[in-house]
């Protein structure tokens, strides 16, 4: 008996411990049933969806279950805007949307929640969830979409306000805010939704104080034509599947279109900056410089006030002339401690006009750092930075550049010579100074394939304005083989005088440029690879793609994308006829350059 007791002891041991081992590692093995996938369910609301005569501005929606609210000002939109935010809460099973501002009579309110609603365990989203009502007493159920690209690139924008006026004059985008907006998807989709029947213009915006109406400075996108809303029944295709991966039947059932669904805008950012002077500076004891926050049509005027610097001050400038460097030749004034100068130009005032502006400002010579002496000090040269490379492009021309200004050179020291039966045999060439203080140099010479030259520069054949002399520079350099290279020939089936070809990488990256000819257009020397083609009609015949501009009515370069990739092979010119014409411009872009440009959104 005893013996039985024992093992019943045992037993009833073992029991518990199995069970306390179950409990305490419930987290082990397969648990519960499979994840919940399934977003939020609407339940009921108050006031009841697509309500009419609605007074009160306070709206409460449940759902299935618990649920949450994720980035409010990203997602939700609502329409029409509002100047004060409404206050969105969830709680529980409800979303709570309290309205501060007054309600306008006979309007019909859309609140666009995207993707904000989500179920509180797993997160699952509600997409696209959108409650309307009406003051008064019909909703009004018209639709607007379309696509918003990028004019430059043709890339759809995301996260950028749309919006409508029927207000069809151009000066409503300047003083009107939006009747009704929505925002652009990641395929840069739009629909604006509950407009009432009628005629609009469509418009998108980057709207940085939102405002809803067109500021200088914010990006947009305009039609001038005005759209005609409407609908039209329809039959499309209802999937009914056998399970998750097989097809049962493809029915086509009625449906409703609504009108227009297919605006293209084509979005961009005008050139238009305030102007005024952004930095002034003295880095270096012989260097003044100056930056402007956008381009000038010309120099501004400069007046010394303590020094005289005539015939002793370089002039470095872009072509935006908004970037200028003073080099100061004279060690007189390079060791005056201030230099003041009256600066006279043309700033932007609170109108938006160019007035003149004159500023006085010193420029206060920074005391060097202190360095330690050292004996045995190497000589200071003119520094010479080339862009050779033992395998030479057979287009490229040789490039000298200089961080300082050069005051001469010896042309004579400069000796290019060509390998010619293991013999340098000196050869002609061109040097062609490409700036007008000397800091860029080219050498130019038709370069034979799989031949091999040596550029010899002697000591002191450029002195600098500083009198620091260059040291000897000798490169090899040999000329790749033709058929390292590929190339292609375009015919534009439907010619423009106005084109221009860009031939563009695999990440959308500007590789060529060459005017469109009548008779077709060679781009040669290219690496083997894979391209694509891109061209814009140049109407200002600048040579560079140009953005609209609202103010002068004037929409961005028009932009056109080859739709299939091309893949080069070494020694092989590929031949092509584009009709640039054929192609709606949405289906124009390949897919693989696609890429959505996340913009950022504005504040709901």
């Amino acid at each position: 008996m005893k013996n039985f007791f024992q093992f019943k002891n045992i037993t009833i041991s073992l029991t518990l411990l199995l069970v306390f081992y179950a409990c305490a590692n419930r987290g082990q093995g397969p648990q519960g049933g499979a994840k919940d996938e399934v977003p939020p369910r609407f339940v009921k609301s108050t006031p009841r969806e697509k309500s009419v005569n609605v007074k009160d501005g306070k709206i409460e929606i449940e759902f299935d279950e618990n649920v949450n609210l994720k980035d409010i000002s990203k997602n939700v939109i609502i329409s029409p805007p509002q100047r004060i935010n409404p206050e969105i809460t969830s709680y529980g099973r409800k979303v709570n949307v309290r309205f501060d501002d007054t309600l306008q009579s006979n309007t019909t309110y859309s609140i666009d929640f995207g993707n904000a609603i989500v179920d509180n365990n797993e997160g699952n989203i509600l997409k696209n969830y959108v409650f309307s009502f009406a003051t008064g007493n019909e909703i009004d159920t018209m639709q607007i979409a379309g696509t918003l690209l990028n004019a430059e690139d043709l890339n759809p924008l995301q996260g950028i306000t749309v919006g409508i006026h029927d207000d069809l004059s151009d000066s409503a985008f300047l003083k009107k805010p939006f009747l009704r907006i929505a925002r652009t998807d990641e395929q840069g989709r739009f629909t604006v939704s509950n407009v009432r029947n009628g005629i609009y213009r469509v418009f998108a915006l980057n709207d940085l104080n939102r405002d809803y109406f067109l500021q200088k400075g914010e990006a947009l996108a305009f039609d001038e034509k005005s759209f005609q809303t409407g609908m039209e029944n329809i039959t499309r295709p209802d999937t009914v599947w056998k399970d998750s991966i097989t097809v049962d039947t493809i029915r086509f059932v009625p449906a409703i279109r609504y009108l227009p669904d297919d605006v293209v805008l084509r979005y961009f950012k005008d050139d238009y900056k305030r102007q005024y002077l952004a930095k002034s500076e003295r880095p270096e004891p012989h260097l003044i410089k100056m930056f402007f926050n956008t381009s000038a049509e010309k120099l501004p005027e400069i007046r010394p006030l303590n020094v005289n610097w005539d015939k002793s001050v370089l002039l470095q400038k872009n072509q935006r002339l908004d970037s200028l460097t003073y080099w100061l030749t004279d060690s007189a004034l390079i060791k005056t401690d201030t230099i003041t100068l009256e600066v006279k130009y043309l700033k932007t005032d609170s109108l938006f006009k160019l007035q003149p502006q004159t500023d006085t400002i010193k420029f206060v010579m920074k005391k060097p750092a202190k360095k330690p002496s050292a004996t045995g000090k190497k000589k200071e040269f003119l520094d010479i930075q080339t862009n050779l490379s033992p395998q030479f492009d057979v287009y490229k021309p040789v490039m000298l550049t200089f961080q300082v200004p050069v005051k001469s050179y010896e042309i004579e020291k400069i000796h290019l010579s060509q390998l010619v039966d293991t013999v340098l045999t000196p050869i002609q060439f061109v040097l062609e100074k490409k700036d007008s203080i000397g800091m860029n140099f080219q050498i130019n010479h038709k370069w034979i394939p799989e031949t091999t030259y040596q550029l010899l520069i002697d000591s002191a054949a450029f002195t600098s304005v500083y009198n620091l002399h260059s040291d000897n520079l000798k490169n090899e350099l040999k000329i790749k083989s033709l058929d390292q290279y590929s190339g292609l020939k375009l015919l534009l089936a439907n010619y423009d005088s106005t084109a221009i070809l860009q031939v563009v990488n695999k990440d959308d990256k500007l590789i060529r440029t060459a005017p469109v000819l009548k008779g077709g257009t060679k781009v040669e020397y290219l690496e083997p690879g894979d391209y694509y083609l891109r061209m814009f009609l140049d109407r200002n015949g600048n040579g560079k793609w140009d953005p609209g501009n609202y103010f002068e009515k004037r929409q961005p370069e028009s932009v056109y994308y080859y739709e299939k990739k091309l893949t080069l092979i070494k020694n092989w010119e590929f031949e092509e006829t584009w009709d640039h014409t054929a192609l709606p411009l949405l289906k124009q872009k390949p897919q693989e350059l696609k890429k959505s440009d996340q913009q950022k959104p504005n504040n709901q």
